[in-house]
This record gives structure tokens, C-alpha cells and sequence, in this order.
């Protein structure tokens, strides 16, 4: 009998929680975000329940909201990714360790030996998520008075993916020789000299590192524009998908794989894990309550402006204890104001419970107890919707615990998740293959051929 196509599971931890009111939630740490004590907790707790990776997202800015939402977001402080996961690497032994990191406002250079060298620190369990980085705020902390255009952005992250591969590629695996009687450290036959030059970036090389245990570190990537698909199908190993439901799901997956495929890669080569915001009860109901629980600590200014903006249209006004009234069309999103309209139908939403709703999070959420959880989350798995989900906690450290003392048993006892780590790094326990030097390995192949 074939074994069961195998749930791969990362968890989102920066910030620990994307709802805004998490940190308010009765028996949630304040500092959960900011506090390594904390975080070291939640990543041992997730590497004991078998998670394959601690991602974590990043902002060069501090985020563009209203001030009335930004003094109440507990995402405006954070430590610096690699700091943190270079910490937590030393107290974790299986998790991967994922860190966001930007084509456009940093060196390709930086990039390769950060990530190389987090590579060996944990003994090959580092994964970049490559970003162009959407916050327009950013660029002001990077001088410059405008953002970089979306689509030179993809462009010049294009060239940026085959600069820092080339660069962790300096070096073949077996170069360092450490021959102490012979005086011979490493052989020089084994070094390569990038030399690029492109149309964004001039980088010489080699890198000051060894090559990365992994070979490279672990590619993942989060666009879902055409430009972010495509170069999601052209270089990433993961992708941290946010469709809405599983037939959106669906289309994504066939999408994405289909265009890799059609490159000439395998459709295993690519892990798609959606974000799911996860809240575990004892029934469904009182995970619905938690839910509720957890909205209502939005306070209603900060909703209201985000319930606006995906509307296009000024919902002050609205009675917020009565329905979503009508809304007249706009140039705004459609899909946006769509999605809200039905999602304010489907639930009987009042305008408050709704602004709440898209002023905490409004994403693909599973809200029930530890079976029902995973009944959806097989479903989509089983259906192609996708390989695995990115999950996010609704407060911490209860939203974490329940996870993985009621739903990680649930999802092992049918078979579709693991009870041991397949191997000691994030590749191995992925599932992906290990990629070849392409200025020594591949050269070797093409030579003996």
C-alpha cells in the first residue's frame, strides 16, 4: 500500500500572532513578540510537535497604517531575523529556520554569507523567503524619496537569486582539505570567481564562506502577483500562499506547479503552504467563541478604516450594530470588496463584528476542534489544494499549545503527518533534493558525458 501524501507544516512567528489582538487576549504574553525567553519556548514547543520550520516574516519600516491602528499593534517592535534564529539554532536541534530577507534593499553578498552562515550555525536548517519588500515606507530608511516600480523590483529579484546562489556555490564541498602535515588548507581547484555582471548587479565573488550544508539553503517565496508566480515557478522550493478557500487553493497549486513543470522541474520540487490562521476548541463551538472573543478585542477605529479600505468606499458612517448596508461600486478592488460583502453574508456579520473581523485577520482560518480542523486541513491536502499550510497562532502561547497538544495527534494518527523528523535538515525533512554546484558538480557530469 502507498503511504499518504505527507502534511508538511511551518509555523508564522514574526509577529507570533498576526491578529492585532492577540497580545490582548486573556492569558496571552504582551511581549510575546520581543521577549526571547517566550520564543525560545514557542520554538522548542513547535520542534517537539514535529513543525518542519519557524518563519519568520520581516519589516524594514515600521508598518504604514493609521496611527490609531499603529499604537495599538503590538508588530512595531521585533528582533532582527538572523539574530534571532542564530540564537534559537543553539537551543533547537530538527526545526528549520526560515528569515525574510529583501531583494531591494539589501547586497546580494550580505544575503549569501548571512544565509550561508546560519546554514552551518544550525547545522543545515536555513531557509530565505525572498521578498522585494511592498512596504513603500521602507525605501524612505533607504534613501530614497519613492519605492522601487513592482515590476524592476521582480526584475532585479530575478538576478539577485542567481547572484547569491552562484556565491554559495564559491566553493565545491570538498574544497577545505585541513591537511595539517602538508600545510594544504584548501585546494584552489575548487574555488570559483562569480564575476557577475548584470543589468542590476555587479558582484565579483567568491564568497569568504564554506558552501552551505544544504547546498543552498532552503528557497521559499510569497508573491501571488503574475511576476511573483513566475518567479516563484522559476526558483522557489516553498511558497507561502494566501488563497482564501480551497478551490482558490486549487487553482493556485495547478498554476504555480504547471509553470514550473513547463521549466522542467518536477512538481515535488515546490512545497505550496498557504497560511491558516488556526483557533482549536474542544468543540466547534467553543473555538467559534474564541474566535469571537479574540475579534472583539480589535478596538472598532482601527477596524472600521480597514473594513473602508477593502470596501473603496467610507464605512464610518454605517450603523456599527446593524448589517453591512448596500455599497456602491467603485474603483477599488473588486475581488476585495467582493470578498468582504460575502464573508458579512455568510456569517451574519453586524458592521462591528466585521470591522473587527478585517482589523485582526480575515485570511483562510480553521475554527473548530482538533477533528474538524483536520478534516479541512486533509481535505485540502488530498485535493491538490495544497502541500501543507504555514500556520499562524491567534494569541500565544495557548493558541501554540492547543495546536500541537490536540490537532499534530490528530493529523499522526491518520497518517499524514509525521511523529519523527525524517532527517537532520530542512531539505531532508522537506523532501527536496539537495541541488548540485553548478561550477563543480555539474561540470563534472557534462565532462564524464
Amino acid at each position: 500500500m502507498s503511504q499518504k501524501r505527507q502534511l508538511r507544516l511551518g509555523a508564522f512567528m514574526r509577529p507570533v500572532s498576526l491578529h492585532t489582538g492577540a497580545w490582548r487576549y486573556p492569558g496571552a504574553y504582551p511581549d510575546a513578540n520581543f521577549n526571547f525567553a517566550h520564543l525560545k519556548r514557542f520554538a522548542q514547543t513547535l520542534e517537539a510537535a514535529k513543525f518542519d520550520a519557524f518563519f519568520m516574516a520581516d519589516h524594514l519600516a515600521v508598518l504604514n497604517m493609521p496611527i490609531e491602528a499603529l499604537r495599538r499593534s503590538h508588530t512595531v517592535t521585533s528582533f532582527e531575523p538572523f539574530t534571532l534564529l542564530s540564537a534559537l539554532a543553539a537551543v533547537t536541534d530538527h526545526i528549520g529556520l526560515v528569515a525574510t530577507a529583501s531583494t531591494t534593499f539589501d547586497a546580494p553578498y550580505h544575503i549569501a554569507r548571512r544565509f550561508a552562515s546560519l546554514d552551518h550555525i544550525s547545522g543545515g536548517r536555513a531557509g530565505w523567503n525572498i521578498v522585494t519588500t511592498s512596504n513603500p515606507d521602507a525605501a524612505l530608511n533607504f534613501g530614497l524619496d519613492d519605492h522601487v516600480e513592482h515590476d524592476q523590483r521582480y526584475h532585479r529579484a530575478r538576478e539577485f537569486y542567481d547572484v547569491v546562489t552562484g556565491l554559495w556555490d564559491s566553493f565545491a564541498d570538498d574544497a577545505f582539505i585541513r591537511d595539517a602535515d602538508s600545510g594544504l588548507y584548501f585546494d584552489t581547484s575548487k574555488l570559483h570567481v562569480l564575476d557577475h555582471k548584470g543589468e542590476h548587479l555587479s558582484v565579483r565573488g567568491p564568497l569568504n564562506i564554506a558552501r552551505p550544508v544544504q547546498g543552498w539553503p532552503v528557497i521559499v517565496q510569497a508573491g501571488a502577483s503574475e511576476a511573483g508566480r513566475q518567479l516563484a515557478a522559476e526558483t522557489a522550493e516553498v511558497i507561502f500562499a494566501a488563497p482564501p478557500d480551497l478551490a482558490s487553493g486549487q487553482r493556485f497549486l495547478a498554476d504555480v506547479k504547471g509553470r514550473a513543470e513547463k521549466l522542467g522541474r518536477s512538481r515535488d520540487d515546490i512545497k505550496i503552504l498557504p497560511g491558516a490562521f488556526v483557533v482549536v476548541g474542544d468543540s466547534v463551538e467553543e473555538a467559534r467563541a474564541k474566535r469571537a472573543k479574540l475579534d472583539s478585542l480589535v478596538y472598532y477605529e482601527s477596524g472600521i478604516a480597514s473594513l473602508s479600505i477593502a470596501l473603496g468606499h467610507d464605512a464610518s458612517g454605517f450603523d456599527p450594530d446593524g448589517p453591512l448596508p448596500d455599497v456602491p461600486d467603485t474603483n477599488a478592488s473588486k475581488s476585495s470588496r467582493e470578498r468582504v460583502i460575502e464573508l458579512a453574508r455568510k456569517e451574519s456579520l453586524t458592521v462591528r463584528q466585521l470591522a473587527q473581523r478585517l482589523g485582526g485577520y480575515s485570511g483562510l482560518a480553521f475554527v473548530g476542534s482538533a477533528k474538524s480542523i483536520a478534516d479541512e486541513m486533509e481535505e485540502w491536502l488530498l485535493t491538490e489544494g495544497s502541500d501543507g499550510f504555514n500556520v499562524m497562532f491567534p494569541y500565544l502561547p495557548a493558541g501554540l499549545d492547543d495546536f500541537a497538544e490536540k490537532v499534530v495527534p490528530e493529523l499522526q494518527r491518520r497518517g499524514i503527518f509525521r511523529r519523527e523528523y525524517e532527517g537532520s535538515t530542512l531539505r531532508e525533512n522537506l523532501g527536496l533534493k539537495r541541488p548540485p554546484n553548478r561550477f563543480f558538480e555539474e561540470a563534472a557530469v557534462r565532462k564524464a558525458g
